[in-house]
C-alpha cells in the first residue's frame, strides 16, 4: 500500500513541499470519484477538463463558472478532508484582476475550495499578484494552455523551438515571482520541464511533462480508463474499467430481456 496523506495539506502546504516528497493529484469532478481518489492526494484538482471528460465538449472553452462551482461541491462533499483547488473558466478572470477576483472570491465563498489555478503567463502575472495580495491562493499553469487551444495551433507539445522555450521558461519565473504557491506545466518537452522545476522556487506540477516535477496530475477518468475516446501520450492507464462497465450493462441488458433481473430478492413484499 502506498503511502497516503496524514493529514490535510493547505496551499501553504503544498509549496512547501518544493523539492520534496513528490505530490500527488488528481483532476476531478464528482463527489464519488473524490471520496475514492482523497486518501492517495495530496489536493484535488477540479479542472475545466469536465466539459470535455462529463460533458462531451470539443474543448473546455464553453465551460461556464456555475457549472465550475457545482462540480467544485460535489467534490468537497464527497472530500471535505482533502485540499480542493479549481480551475477558473475562460472568460472568468483574462479582462482584469478585478473581474478575476470576484470570479474567485465566489468560488472560494460558495463552494468552500481552498485555491483556484489560472492558464497563462507573463500576461497573467499582474493578475496572480492581485488575488494572492486579497488572500486567494493560486496555482499556475503554464506550456499547453487549453483555454488558448485556438491561438496556439492546437493540442502539441511546447517548447520545442528556442523562442517558444524562452518564453515558457520566462512565463514560470513571472508567475512564481507574482505570488503563485504552484503551478501546473503541461505539454511541455522534458528537458524544458527539469529546466523550470530546477530554477523556481514553487513546486512544479507535471502532466505531460517531466518525471522531475515536484509533482504529478491526471485526470481521474483517463487513469483508471474511464474516458477511453482517445489516450493522450502522457496518460498511463493504471486500470481499464471502461470494459468492465461494457460487460456489465450487456450483462444487465441479458437479463431483463431473460425476465431474470429482478429476481424476487430484489423485489419488495416478498416473503423470504
Amino acid at each position: 500500500m502506498a503511502e497516503t496523506p496524514s493529514k490535510r495539506l493547505m496551499p501553504s502546504d503544498i509549496r512547501a513541499r518544493k523539492g520534496k516528497a513528490p505530490i500527488v493529484s488528481l483532476s476531478l469532478y464528482t463527489a464519488p470519484l473524490a471520496r475514492l481518489a482523497a486518501p492517495y492526494c495530496d489536493f484535488l484538482l477540479v479542472g475545466d477538463s469536465v466539459g470535455m471528460v462529463l460533458y462531451g465538449m470539443d474543448s473546455t472553452l464553453g465551460v461556464t463558472l456555475q457549472m465550475m462551482i457545482d462540480h467544485a461541491k460535489a467534490v468537497r462533499r464527497g472530500a471535505p478532508e482533502s485540499c480542493v483547488i479549481v480551475d477558473l473558466p475562460f472568460g472568468t478572470y483574462e479582462e482584469s484582476p478585478e473581474q478575476a477576483f470576484r470570479s474567485a472570491a465566489r468560488v472560494m465563498a460558495e463552494t468552500g475550495a481552498h485555491g483556484v489555478k489560472i492558464e497563462g503567463g507573463s500576461p497573467m502575472a499582474a493578475t496572480v499578484s492581485f488575488l494572492a495580495q486579497r488572500g486567494i491562493p493560486v496555482m499556475g499553469h503554464i506550456g499547453l494552455l487549453p483555454q488558448s487551444v485556438n491561438v496556439a495551433g492546437g493540442f502539441r507539445a511546447h517548447g520545442r523551438d528556442t523562442s517558444e522555450a524562452s518564453r515558457i521558461h520566462d512565463d514560470a519565473r513571472a508567475i512564481a515571482e507574482a505570488g503563485a504557491f504552484s503551478m501546473v506545466i503541461e505539454g511541455v518537452v522534458e528537458e524544458l520541464a527539469v529546466r523550470i522545476t530546477r530554477e523556481v522556487p514553487v513546486p512544479t506540477i507535471g502532466i505531460g511533462a517531466s518525471p522531475a516535477c515536484d509533482g504529478q496530475i491526471l485526470v481521474a477518468d483517463d487513469a483508471i480508463g474511464l474516458f477511453s475516446d482517445f489516450k493522450p501520450r502522457f496518460v498511463k492507464r493504471f486500470a481499464e474499467l471502461a470494459p468492465g462497465a461494457d460487460a456489465a450493462f450487456a450483462a444487465y441488458r441479458q437479463e431483463v430481456q431473460a425476465r431474470s433481473f429482478p429476481a424476487m430478492e430484489h423485489c419488495f413484499g416478498v416473503k423470504k
